[in-house]
C-alpha cells in the first residue's frame, strides 16, 4: 500500500470506529494510538534490517510519548485502532491482522522465557477490550472477542466471545455457549454449513478432533474461585443452621409462656379458695386477698 493512501486509511480508520473524533486535524495531532503505529512502521523498517539498537530507540520514544510500547520486532497489519492506549504492550513475536481493535491496557505477551514464537497471533477484525492479557504463542481467531479485563491463555476459535480469568468461551456464531456438548454442537452446525458433511462418520470424528472442546475452566487452577465458594457454602449452611435455631427459640418461648399461664392460673385458684373460721361459735366466710404486684 502506498504511503499517503496508508495514512489515508489510518485517519478513515479512527472515524468508523471512534464517535468521539471531529476532525481530520484532531485525529493527526490528537490520537497516540495512531502516533504509536507511526513510529512503530519506522522502528519496525529499522528492525528488519539488522538496525536493533536504533529500531528500540524509536519503540522507547514511542512509549515514552504515547504511552505505548510496542516491540520493533512485532507484525502489525492495516487497519489497526488503539483508542485510549495508555498501557498497551505488544511483544516481539506478536502478530496483528487487519482491522483489529486493542483499549486501553491491553497485553499481547508470553507467558516465560522461551524463544522463538512466545507472543499471541490475531487474527482479522477481532476486538480485545480494556484491561485484556492474551498470554502464550496461540491464535485468536478472525472477528474473535476478548472481554474487558479477560486473562486468556489458549487458542480462541473464529467469532468466539471470551470472558473471565481465566478466559472461556461464552459465545459462538452468536449463540450462547454453557459447556463442552454446546460448543461443539455450534461449531459442527457451523462446519455443516461451510459445505462440510457432517454425517459422514470420518469427517464428524475429524472435526470433533480439530476442535478444542475443553470449557470447564474451573479445572484450572483458580484458588482464589475455590475459595469464594468454600465460603459461599459456609455462609449458606450457617443461615441454616441460624435460622433453626431461631425456630427452636421461638418455640421454647412459646412452650415457656403457655406453662407460666397453666401455672399462674392453678395458683390463682388456690389463692381464692374461701376459708371458713369459728369466731364465738359463728361461723365467718373469710376470702382471700390478693397481694398487688408491681
Amino acid at each position: 500500500m502506498k504511503f499517503f493512501a496508508r495514512i489515508k486509511k489510518d485517519i478513515r480508520v479512527i472515524f468508523e470506529r471512534d464517535p468521539a473524533a471531529k476532525s481530520t486535524l484532531e485525529v493527526l495531532f490528537c490520537y497516540s494510538g495512531l502516533h504509536a503505529i507511526w513510529l512503530h512502521r519506522i522502528s519496525h523498517a529499522l528492525f528488519k534490517r539488522g538496525w536493533i539498537v536504533s529500531a528500540r530507540l524509536i519503540s522507547n520514544l514511542g512509549r515514552f510519548l504515547t504511552g505505548i510500547e510496542i516491540h520493533p520486532g512485532a507484525t502489525i497489519g492495516d487497519g489497526l485502532f488503539i483508542d485510549h492506549g495508555t498501557g498497551i504492550v505488544i511483544g516481539e513475536t506478536a502478530e496483528i491482522g487487519k482491522n483489529v481493535t486493542l483499549y486501553q491496557g491491553v497485553t499481547l505477551g508470553g507467558t516465560g522465557k522461551e524463544k522463538g514464537k512466545r507472543h499471541p497471533t490475531i487474527g482479522n477484525n477481532v476486538v480485545v477490550a480494556s484491561g485484556a492479557k492474551v498470554l502464550g504463542s496461540f491464535k485468536v481467531g478472525d472477528h474473535a472477542k476478548i472481554g474487558a479485563g479477560s486473562v486468556v491463555l489458549k487458542e480462541v476459535p473464529p467469532y468466539a466471545t471470551v470472558v473471565g480469568i481465566p478466559g472461556r468461551i461464552v459465545v459462538l456464531h452468536g449463540k450462547r455457549i454453557h459447556n463442552a456438548e454446546e460448543y461443539k454442537k455450534v461449531w459442527l452446525d457451523y462446519c455443516e454449513s461451510r459445505g462440510y458433511d457432517i454425517n459422514n462418520p470420518d469427517v464428524h470424528k475429524e472435526i470433533c478432533d480439530e476442535i478444542d472442546v475443553d470449557l470447564d475452566h474451573d479445572i484450572l487452577p483458580d484458588p482464589e474461585k475455590e475459595m469464594l465458594e468454600v465460603m459461599s457454602r459456609q455462609i449458606q449452611r450457617m443461615e441454616k443452621r441460624i435460622s433453626d435455631l431461631e425456630k427452636q427459640l421461638e418455640s421454647a418461648k412459646a412452650a415457656i409462656s403457655a406453662e407460666s399461664m397453666r401455672t399462674s392460673a392453678v395458683e390463682v385458684k388456690l389463692e381464692e379458695k374461701p376459708k371458713i373460721e369459728n369466731n364465738n361459735n359463728m361461723k365467718i366466710l373469710t376470702l382471700p386477698v390478693r397481694s398487688q404486684k408491681s
